[in-house]
């Protein structure tokens, strides 16, 4: 049985991303958000505790900046990321994303 260390409820979504880190840009998909982060679908690697700018496209097209520090990384697979120093904006934005996107099914 896993630990969950999530602190935050997350709704299991399906939006399009764009992830930076000291690299170069990649493309991506949120699968799943919270207040407290997300995952990020993507093949390219990336280590533990590697600070990451994510963009994530809202429904309504706009696109949500947020930064973060990968805590979990599954290769071929993605990572997840924990957000780091969100304005009240973002938080308000990511409260707004998980109150009106579409829930995905598994």
């Amino acid at each position: 049985m896993s630990i969950e260390r999530r602190s935050s409820k997350r709704k299991t979504i399906l939006l399009e991303a764009t992830w930076q880190s000291v690299s170069r840009r990649h493309e991506a998909r949120v699968d799943d958000v919270s207040l407290g982060g997300c995952f990020v679908n993507t093949y390219a690697q990336i280590e533990l505790q590697e600070d990451v700018n994510l963009e994530i496209k809202l429904p309504s097209g706009k696109w949500l900046l947020l930064r973060g520090k990968v805590a979990s990384y599954q290769p071929g697979v993605g990572f997840g990321m924990s957000f780091t120093s969100l304005s009240e904006n973002e938080v308000t934005a990511l409260k707004e994303l998980m109150l009106s996107a579409k829930e995905r099914t598994l």
